[in-house]
């Protein structure tokens, strides 16, 4: 064999060797990233729902147990029904996720809503808490973005989530409304009737607030059956371990 095809069997081979090794490696790790990447949102889950307390740190171990010992998930119908079992799963159904959060005693404080957006630069991933009535924020979290970091990219900080707690959903006649993120102060940009429904916005971001905005109220509203259900006392749910039930209480005794 000449040098010259011995150089290119010893460039086949080691190119053949690199490529094992790098999909081994490869497949390694990718159980390993989505385990990571499942406790992230778990823990932002938590967040939202004020489970954590953000001036502690948290083993994966821990985390994993306060999400298992807080927090259910359930399926809603296009209609507000709390779905679970076969109908959640069932092929052409349109049921969407929901993160149920309850009390000692079982029954729900919270609920979780994914969110998802557009963005200046690419998706917002992130999750919104509602109290049990409705309409009220419990907490805001944002996991994943491609915004610019000092800009945009303040919307995964502590500050701009704290912004959420206590707005509602409706307005002062419970009608949906959605939250919005004002353009600069709150204060300063809407009349006080209206500020129970606006959050600070970030100072050379409209851009991301606005479109953070439109995918808020986008979400909130494929889930206002559910939250409607909750506002007009008409859903009643208990947790039993893991194992939730909820149902109509048959109308509004508000």
């Amino acid at each position: 064999m000449s040098d010259a095809m011995k150089s290119v069997v010893f460039a086949f081979a080691m190119c053949l060797v690199c490529g094992l090794l790098l999909t081994a490696a490869s497949n390694s790790f990718s159980g390993l990233q989505k385990k990571n990447i499942l406790l992230d949102r778990r823990k932002n889950i938590l967040k939202a729902a004020g489970i954590l307390d953000s001036a502690k740190k948290y083993t994966p171990k821990a985390i994993e147990s306060l999400y298992a010992g807080n927090i259910t998930i359930v399926g809603v119908a296009p209609d507000g029904r709390i779905v679970t079992g076969r109908e959640a799963l069932a092929p052409g159904g349109r049921v969407l996720p929901l993160y149920l959060y309850a009390d000692e005693m079982g029954r729900v404080r919270e609920y979780i809503i994914p969110i998802e957006s557009n963005g200046l630069w690419g998706k917002i991933y992130g999750y919104l808490a509602l109290e049990s009535d409705g309409a009220t924020i419990a907490g805001f979290t944002v996991y994943k973005h491609s915004e610019t970091p000092g800009l945009g990219g303040e919307i995964e900080k502590a500050w701009f989530d704290r912004n959420f707690l206590g707005k509602k959903i409706v307005d002062q006649a419970g009608n949906f409304v959605s939250v919005k993120i004002a353009k600069g102060k709150a204060k300063q940009a809407v009349g006080k009737d209206r500020l129970v429904n606006y959050v600070d916005g970030i100072s050379g971001a409209t851009l991301t607030g606005s479109f953070l905005t439109k995918g808020l109220k986008r979400v909130l509203s494929e889930y206002e059956p559910v939250s409607l259900a909750f506002r007009e006392n008409r859903l009643r749910c208990r947790i039993t371990g893991d194992v939730p039930a909820c149902g109509s209480t048959g109308g509004s005794d508000r």
